[in-house]
């Protein structure tokens, strides 16, 4: 540990010590920062990254001429509570005449918000109050959140008493404040950060991003433009225009206005109406036409030139209406527009947009990228139904403008592993400032051991009976010489079953809480507080989950209450259409070695790492690994792994349980924290 004074690290540390790791990130945050550059941080659970980032950003923005504003992307809430905790701590810490720091959490409106009108876009939060006093009070709870750092939650309640809607509150108060805290959607996808941030009066060249869990963004970024369509996409979008006329018709008749001196675009919408018929119509051929070349390809799907799906509608569009000569596309801009204007009642609350408005952003999507190979479309089947999906290959482009437009930022993650990789990835401007470490724990590899059983596989050609016992006898070790509870990941669903099967090879004292396909958030909470009440009733639980699914990336464990975690094979992505071309683009933009490493052999290693950090969230915990998979060995998987972790091999399922029960003889109990 080290003091932290006299560092020179500023005077925003959040901590009396610093750990060594936490004092080299904050200075070479501050390196990068100054330059306008570019800090990738692979910083392992303990080490203080978030208190780090903050102490380097918030240095670098008050010693600037020029004020800056800091944004903190996190995709989990339980990260907003960590990030304001810790600018308390800051505060409670700043010299005299150092202005506190102010902190606006936000998240989605449809959480802050009581309720919202899907027609008018109004919420209920002010409901019944004088018009004349909606500002004053706004101002007022404006003023109360930059008062002192609150989370979004007691934000929220403040508003409920104060009878005035939180989220627009929160909103103006951003322009003002010194760090925001949201996700990472009002950045990184286009159709929210371009309403977002304006309204907000965000500069992002005025801003320093600081990114948690950066190793989720490429795929963020990739899913903002993930869109799909089944024939049933154009019935309904035909039947909601349809009501949307009705309704516009309806509100004109009342108004006694002619439907060519009115602002309803009666004419227009008629117009859409029509073309919504005859899509209808054709596009049923079309998708006909490629579930037969689907099903002779023998494949499960297939990819299809942009300009075949894009090209066919425009086409049908101009034959429709016999005005070829207004020029590609813009009928179908003009449809696309009308589209997004319908606003439809529904039943299903749930269902955030329309029918219309998905359509309108896929075409919308295709087109923007009907000539850039960054984006592919993908025919597959959902049923006995056609489904196109579009699939962005390269979040670089949408990531590397935003980047370049930015006073730069730091970019974090225990599993950030290789950093080049990501700023390859995401497209970092190169000709500035660029940092890229792994940063050592000093715990890790006395709390965390890692072992590697040598004698079992998922590999498809080396399953059998004999191989799937052996793995049986890997995961009856750890549990037979482990005081807690053990979670259990596989690479799928199937294999999770065919090793559990009916668990009668099971302790009968060993419960299974089993990871459910589209497990609802609160679902997830819920078996978090099951381990805990299990726990104190002395109960052993094994958690069973899938590698890269809800369980295994997007939970944590608190109060080390997961004292082993076994991951069984290599999460590699099957074959498929979107994955030959996402192989094909990289090859042309990294060459062979690259390509496969950043679109196989990485992802699925760092799925592995994902799920082994889950029971190690403070520097205090305890636990143990096993990673039933002998492949881990092989050059190109174990050259995927961070420098930073020892690994043990074990032969058998007896030297397992060997290693297993003396690592829990040294560490019965979870270290004391240390500072």
């Amino acid at each position: 540990m080290v003091q932290a004074d006299n560092l020179g690290i500023g005077s925003f540390v959040a901590h009396e010590k610093l750990r060594s790791a936490q004092e080299k990130m904050i200075k070479e945050g501050i390196t990068a920062l100054e330059e306008n550059g570019f800090l990738f941080a692979a910083a392992p659970t303990g080490i203080g990254k978030t208190a780090a980032s903050l102490a380097a950003a918030l240095e670098v923005a008050r010693s600037s001429s020029s004020s800056k504003q800091i944004l903190f992307l996190t995709g989990r809430q339980s990260q907003h509570k960590i990030v304001v905790e810790t600018i308390k701590k800051i505060n409670s810490k700043l010299t005299e005449g150092e202005n506190d720091v102010k902190v606006v959490d936000i998240i989605g409106r449809e959480s802050m918000c009581e309720e919202i009108d899907r027609i008018t876009g109004k919420c209920s939060c002010e409901e019944g109050i004088v018009e004349g006093s909606k500002q004053k009070r706004r101002e007022d709870l404006k003023e109360i959140i930059l008062e002192s750092p609150k989370h979004v939650d007691e934000i929220i309640q403040i508003g409920k008493k104060k009878k005035i809607c939180s989220w627009t509150a929160a909103r103006s108060a951003v322009k003002n404040c010194d760090i925001l805290i949201c996700d990472y959607n009002h950045v990184f996808v286009e159709n929210v950060s371009e309403s977002s941030l304006s309204a907000m009066k965000i500069d992002l060249g005025n801003t320093i991003l600081i990114i948690d869990e950066a190793h989720n963004l490429p795929d963020r970024i990739r899913n903002g433009l993930e869109r799909r369509a089944i024939m049933k996409i154009f019935r309904d979008s035909r039947l909601e225009i349809e009501e949307f006329l009705d309704s516009r018709e309806q509100a004109m008749k009342k108004l006694d206005l002619s439907e060519f001196q009115d602002d309803f675009d009666i004419v227009g919408i008629r117009e859409s109406a029509r073309q919504m018929k005859k899509l209808e119509k054709e596009m049923k051929k079309w998708y006909k036409r490629k579930e037969s070349e689907l099903i002779k390809t023998g494949k499960k799907d297939m990819k299809i030139e942009t300009s075949d799906f894009i090209g066919e509608i425009d086409s049908i569009l101009n034959e429709e209406l016999n005005v070829k000569n207004e020029g590609k596309f813009v009928i179908l801009k003009k449809l696309i527009n009308q589209l997004l204007r319908v606003k439809v009642d529904q039943e299903d609350d749930d269902e955030k947009d329309t029918a219309s408005t998905r359509l309108a952003e896929l075409l919308s999507i295709t087109l923007e990228y009907l000539h850039n190979t960054a984006l592919v479309l993908v025919f597959d089947l959902l049923g006995d139904e056609g489904r196109v999906r579009s699939f962005l290959l390269d979040p670089g482009v949408v990531s590397g403008p935003i980047f370049a437009g930015t006073n730069g930022a730091i970019l974090m993650s225990g599993t950030l592993f290789p950093p080049e990789m990501y700023a390859d990835l995401l497209e970092i401007p190169r000709t500035r400032k660029l940092i890229m470490t792994e940063y050592k724990s000093p715990f890790l590899s006395d709390l965390r051991p890692v072992l590697v059983a040598k004698d079992v596989t998922t590999r498809y050609t080396e399953r059998s009976h004999s191989n799937t016992e052996r793995i049986r006898q890997h995961i009856l070790a750890v549990l037979r010489n482990t005081p807690g509870h053990v979670a259990f990941f596989s690479p799928s669903y199937a294999l999770m079953d065919d090793v559990l099967g009916d668990a009668n090879w099971l302790p009968g004292h060993i419960r299974i809480i089993d990871e459910e396909k589209r497990m609802s958030k609160s679902r997830v909470n819920g078996i978090v507080d099951e381990l805990l009440n299990e726990r104190r009733n002395h109960r052993q639980v094994l958690l069973a989950g899938v590698l890269s699914g809800k369980l295994a990336e997007g939970v944590d464990y608190p109060n080390n209450i997961l004292d082993a975690v076994i991951c069984l094979g290599l999460p590699l992505a099957p074959p498929s259409a979107r994955q030959d071309a996402l192989k094909e683009y990289y090859v042309e933009r990294f060459g062979n070695n690259k390509a496969w490493r950043y679109t196989s052999t990485q992802p699925a290693i760092n799925s592995i790492l994902q799920a082994l950090g889950r029971p190690i969230r403070k520097s205090a915990d305890r636990a143990i690994v096993i990673l039933l998979e002998k492949r881990i060995m092989m050059r190109q998987f174990r050259n995927c792994l961070p420098i930073n972790i020892d690994i043990f091999e074990s032969p058998d399922y007896n030297r397992t349980e060997r290693l297993t029960k003396n690592f829990f003889k040294r560490n019965p109990e979870p270290a004391v924290e240390r500072e």
